[in-house]
């Protein structure tokens, strides 16, 4: 029998609205037979019920972590080799229906999305997979995850990439390495009809920024024949899209010395050295020292500012800042594409930080296109987690 973990009265509206996690000062009591402070319930599947015995659902139970429970299904069923399996076919099926049929490299599961929650899965060329576990569900559950990955997908290799800081939050030890077959120190992706070198071993979480990809092709349709700055430009995935599109020049920042060596080894394999320059150096001290309208296009991609509640404020003001001297170096008619991934950062709070900035730079703006991460990144209705890339591309329109 599957232990109880009963809520607080009206602890549970939240999931009934289709949250999956339980918090730990969430729960009043568990079956008498379960002992909840037990190192050996790390990860074991507990039924969720609410105040009025009324069955919440069935999740991963973890005593060290402040989300207590992440639910992995709406029934009163353990998971199992076959559940596990269903839900990675769900997944493939939900992106050989939306994304495009030429994909090559997506995700093919994002965690709770997809009911599998703290398990983060981005397929690559379709021969390589990275994966992280970043819950003690899935952990205890990894062979049979990597077993139904290579059932469902046949790759040539798995990596894991289970190094993220949110590992030590679940009470789990960092890991990388490969996991099943092999997988090359580099390997070469193919988006939007550009080559790009990847490392599944030391790029960025899983190795390239997959939810970007649509945003990409979209932001550099604008960009032909128009000045480009890209700042926070990671390997060059804006910058070098907008040179393929017709960009006039391409200017690429970024402060990492990784990342600038990667934007011109990505430049050399599709031949698009010309009209590239590269900076290596802190994005708030290039845009600070920027001339009045000396741009055509300016493209802001940072990492996530806030990490958590406490750090918005801070946040929002870096942000801030950054857009207002990206909008004064613009040229009357110039575009602005900006972005926030974090998750703390709401979408009408990044809007209001928007209009501030405009009016402190003595712009009007006009939105042409609100922006999201891809559809292979799904945001689940409920799961305000799920919603964390939002963007926004902008006209700049001086008197």
């Amino acid at each position: 029998m599957i232990p109880h973990v009963f809520v607080k009265p009206h602890e549970d509206v939240r999931i009934l609205h289709g949250h999956p996690w339980v918090y730990d000062n969430e729960i009043s009591h568990t079956s008498k037979d379960f002992n909840p402070a037990a190192e050996e319930t790390q990860g074991m599947d507990v039924a969720v019920f609410s105040a009025k015995n009324q069955l919440l659902g069935t999740g991963f139970y973890n005593p060290k972590s402040h989300i207590r429970v992440r639910l992995f299904t709406r029934k009163e069923e353990q998971c199992t080799k076959e559940l596990i399996e269903s839900r990675i076919a769900q997944a493939l099926g939900w992106r050989s229906q939306y994304l495009p049929h030429d994909t090559q490299s997506y995700r093919l599961v994002f965690g709770e999305s997809d009911n599998l929650p703290g398990l983060i899965v981005d397929v690559f060329q379709r021969a390589w997979i990275s994966m992280q576990i970043l819950s003690a569900g899935m952990e205890r559950n990894k062979q049979t995850v990597i077993d139904a990955l290579v059932a469902a997908c046949k790759p040539q290799g798995i990596i894991e990439r289970s190094d993220a800081p949110v590992r030590a939050l679940e009470g789990l030890p960092m890991y990388s390495g490969v996991v099943y077959g092999s997988v090359p120190e580099t390997i070469t992706i193919e988006e939007n009809g550009l080559q790009f070198a990847v490392s599944l071993y030391e790029g960025q979480k899983t190795g390239w920024f997959l939810d970007q990809k649509a945003n990409r092709r979209l932001v550099a349709s604008y960009a032909q024949g128009r000045t480009v700055l890209d700042v926070f430009c990671n390997a060059g995935g804006f910058a070098l899209n907008c040179l393929k599109a017709g960009a006039a020049s391409v200017v690429a920042v970024d402060s990492s010395d990784y990342a600038i060596a990667a934007v011109k080894e990505n430049a050399q394999l599709n031949g698009l050295e010309k009209g590239l320059e590269t900076i290596c150096a802190n994005a708030f001290d290039v845009l600070r020292s920027l001339p009045k309208e000396s741009y055509e296009y300016i493209i802001l991609d940072p990492p996530a500012f806030a990490k958590n509640r406490a750090s918005v404020r801070q946040a929002l003001r870096g942000y801030k800042e950054i857009n207002l001297r990206a909008m004064r170096a613009l040229k009357r008619g110039g575009l602005l594409a900006s972005f926030s991934c974090s998750y703390w950062i709401k979408r009408d709070d990044f809007l209001y930080m928007l209009n501030g900035a405009a009016a402190d730079a003595g712009v009007t703006v006009k939105v042409i296109h609100e922006l999201r991460q891809d559809i292979d990144h799904p945001v689940r209705l409920g799961y305000d987690e799920s919603f964390y890339l939002k963007g926004f591309l902008m006209e700049i329109q001086r008197e």
